[in-house]
């Protein structure tokens, strides 16, 4: 017998500020949750499974109109059409008090109360599947010990929408211990909520996050997918993580130390990309990249804004074969200038030299000079906060000073040159 569990679909997350990226595949990437959970469907009817178990969050909030709902809909028909039972418990963003539109209930599909926790003993399988849905968007205690005791006989499956004990970047919802869910004397757990894959526990029980089955943005890199799981005679004899994205994310870090040229940094770019791209050429690959390192192509930015992303976005035109999208391109570089000796002059030079070492040697007085130079700046608009210089950390305040720096290095370069500074 298998089953797949997977979690957090988030069908039709929004994906903001995507509009304001020119050239961004904005439809491929809107489309990419849709056509993951497409691919479940098509996995689970290829591998014959008997049981799908998602473990919450298939949407991502309210619907916007029915159109959500009714996908879902009718990729559950799908799976019942080939005989396949799914299990599914409501999460954080898809609490019963969250989802206030309605549609008629698919035989078969089964979702978890959330006034109490329930057991779905299948005899036949040989299978006993307990869970419980959050009511409410915040579920503040840990909902394991109401959980119903395993049933004899069967291989026991808990569902549960869970922080665990706190994991960075997620709210915590429904906090529990490893201790907990061992105690339950369940064979698997199959967690939910936390985006990043990670087996908490290799056996006895086993417990998992899937991650969620489609990254949506930068900070969800690299594969996403499902677990498959295969059982014989009430043991797991197979467990496998299954890719089912559509685009995949990435950060990457070109280091850029020595490089005098775009073209010796497009060839540099090309060779990681294609080894980022090689196991998975058929997707669409979405790209943050942090170019950094103390080269002469600090002066090129300085000089022509633009250079460098440039010269990458057209790397990705020689990649025959593969669709990359360059997300952003950010830049922490510096110009291979002595410093020590720049200081010492007595020109402007110098002056921006001593200014600029000054400025950065103190971490609470960077921030200060940061603050002052913000002023009264409005807040951004939801779909840009990513980029609000507010929220910079303090090696991204120095990354702009040096960019800023260069600049006007670059300036006084090119006057000094017409003989204008001495």
């Amino acid at each position: 017998m298998k089953f797949i569990h997977a979690a957090d679909l988030h069908v039709d997350s929004p994906l903001r500020g995507l509009d304001s990226y020119d050239g961004a595949p904005v439809e491929r990437l809107r489309g990419a949750t849709r056509q993951s959970l497409i691919a479940l469907v098509e996995l689970a009817i290829e591998q014959r499974v008997a049981l799908v178990i998602l473990a919450g969050d298939i949407y991502d909030g309210n619907w916007a109109d029915f159109r959500t709902g009714l996908f879902f809909r009718d990729q559950m028909l799908r799976l019942r059409r080939a005989g396949i039972l799914v299990f599914i418990v409501k999460g954080n963003h898809d609490a019963e008090s969250q989802i206030t539109k309605q549609l008629p209930e698919v035989d078969g599909v089964h979702v978890f109360s959330s006034v109490k926790s329930e057991t779905f003993d299948l005899e036949d399988l040989g299978v006993a599947v307990h869970g419980r849905s959050f009511p409410h968007r915040a579920v503040p205690e840990d909902l394991v010990p109401q959980y119903p005791p395993p049933v004899l006989g069967r291989f026991n499956i808990g569902v549960l929408h869970t922080s665990l004990t706190g994991r960075d970047g997620h709210d915590p919802y429904a906090p529990t211990s490893v201790d907990v869910l061992v105690d339950k004397g369940y064979d698997y757990f199959a967690l939910g909520h936390v985006h990043a894959r990670e087996v908490v526990r290799e056996s006895d029980p086993r417990i998992v996050f899937p991650g969620n089955l489609q990254g949506r943005y930068a900070k969800e890199t690299g594969p996403k997918g499902c677990e498959l799981i295969t059982i014989e005679g009430g043991i797991i004899t197979a467990a496998d993580f299954v890719p089912l994205d559509v685009v995949r994310w990435h950060l990457l870090r070109l280091d850029a130390s020595g490089l005098a040229s775009v073209d010796a940094l497009a060839r540099r770019f090309l060779a990681q990309a294609q080894e980022m791209v090689a196991d998975a050429r058929d997707r669409l690959h979405a790209v943050r990249l942090l170019v950094h390192g103390e080269s002469s192509l600090h002066r090129l930015e300085a000089e022509q804004p633009g250079s460098i992303a440039a010269a990458i976005q057209a790397a990705t035109q020689d990649m025959d074969g593969v669709d990359v999208w360059i997300e952003q391109v950010r830049l922490d570089l510096r110009s291979p200038l002595d410093r020590a000796a720049a200081a010492e002059r007595a020109d402007a030079v110098g002056e921006v030299v001593r200014l600029v070492d000054a400025i950065g040697a103190d971490e609470a007085d960077l921030k200060a000079w940061f603050a002052a130079q913000l002023g009264d700046m409005r807040a951004l608009p939801g779909g840009l906060a990513d980029a609000d210089p507010n929220l910079l950390e303090v090696n991204a305040m120095r990354a702009l000073l040096a960019d800023a720096e260069a600049t006007v290095l670059a300036q006084l370069s090119d006057i000094d040159t017409e003989g204008g500074v001495q």
